[in-house]
């Protein structure tokens, strides 16, 4: 009887761990997943990001520049929206 019962507690404990398994496969995979870039060709604007409230360090960009994505950098509060073509 109690060989069975340690059988059976043994055959629970492996059970449980099998759902856990793919579940971290899944987010592992949703993990490898890339956003698709912007279409920029009609989008001519970006937002140029900068260090203080003077405008005169640049710290980062993103947008569209001329066609193509821009993503570069730091984000802060003081910005300046811009046409580029």
């Amino acid at each position: 009887m109690r060989t069975f019962l340690i059988g059976g507690l043994l055959a629970m404990a492996v059970g449980c761990g099998g759902p856990m398994e793919q579940e971290q496969e899944e987010e592992s995979n949703l993990a490898s997943e890339e956003a698709p870039l912007p279409n920029c060709t009609n989008l001519p604007t970006s937002v140029t990001r900068y260090y203080n409230a003077s405008l005169t360090a640049v710290i980062g960009e993103r947008g569209c520049s001329c066609g193509s994505y821009v993503n570069w950098g730091r984000t802060s509060k003081y910005y300046n929206v811009r046409d580029n073509c």
